[in-house]
């Protein structure tokens, strides 16, 4: 059994390292509160996004981008979506754990796939998990900008482009409260059907109103899709960062609060140990003096 100074010092070692989780805890707080804001404002302009586009479409239903053509699937490209740093609970494993049921089931039907990878634990993942990382960006912080993030989605969007690539994931974390981070494999190109149907724009088809384009409609269908799908994969960042500090948070209570439970029960083993001492003592004394009287 251990001794009283190795049960004070083990007692001494588990409260530093609660304080450790106990701040780890209060800065994923507020940085989830932030997060979530700038989650929260970005939502409003994808939305706008989508409505301008669904009119396009619905204006000029002739014109089919390639990004909304269904095409035979030989290989499929992944966005992969993680954080940067660990000590987040099981929030990058079980987004693995979704990533890689969609992959086993396009391996049974002998379908390739290659992964672009925004976040270090992502390409920690595929050094022990192979598979085919053309592109991957890290150390993207709390705060990231389009550009920093831009080089992956391009270059799974010009191989989707070339024909390289059938069908494009994006898969992240999506952030649903502070409890609660959902792993999501969501279609990205080419647009699930539905896309930009008349209930989710929320743009009446009925009516006979129409604009005047400049330049032509294609055009501008071209270039709005584009940066539609920049700001879906924009947005799923956003979301995974959020997660991500919440995910956090709720690890670093978890962990606080386990080390409560275990100073409580190592403080009860050193009461009993420190009043068997006592009583051993007091039994000795009373026996020297017996013995002497």
């Amino acid at each position: 059994m251990a001794s009283l100074k190795e049960i004070r010092a083990k007692v001494t070692s588990i409260k530093s390292t609660q304080k450790i989780t106990r701040a780890m805890q209060m800065v994923a707080a507020s940085k989830m509160r932030r997060a979530q804001e700038r989650m929260e404002v970005g939502r409003p302009y994808a939305d706008s996004m989508r409505r301008v586009i669904s009119h396009l479409v619905h204006a000029s239903s002739d014109y089919k981008h390639p990004y909304m053509v269904t095409r035979p699937v030989d290989k499929v490209g992944y966005i992969v979506i993680t954080s940067d740093r660990g000590l987040a609970g099981g929030l990058n494993i079980n987004l693995f754990k979704a990533l890689t049921k969609s992959i086993q089931q396009y391996q049974d039907q002998s379908v390739q796939a290659e992964f672009a990878v925004i976040g270090a634990k992502g390409v920690s993942f595929f050094k022990n998990f192979g598979g085919n990382v053309t592109s991957a960006v890290t150390d993207y912080g709390d705060k990231p900008t389009f550009e920093q993030l831009n080089a992956p989605v391009q270059a799974m969007l010009e191989d989707y482009s070339n024909g390289k690539l059938d069908r494009i994931y994006v898969v992240y974390n999506q952030f649903v409260n502070a409890m609660t981070q959902k792993p999501i494999v969501s279609q990205l190109v080419p647009l699930p059907e539905g896309a930009f149907g008349d209930e989710d724009s929320g743009i009446q088809t009925e009516l006979s109103w129409d604009y005047i384009y400049e330049p032509d409609i294609k055009t501008l269908i071209d270039e709005l899709l584009g940066r539609y799908i920049e700001s879906i994969v924009y947005q799923a960042v956003m979301e995974n960062i959020a997660s991500e500090q919440s995910s956090r948070m709720v690890a670093m209570k978890a962990a606080t609060d386990n080390a409560g439970d275990l100073i409580n029960d190592l403080q009860l083993v050193y009461n009993k140990l420190r009043q068997a001492a006592i009583t051993r003592e007091i039994s000795e004394i009373v026996g020297g003096a017996a013995a002497v009287s």
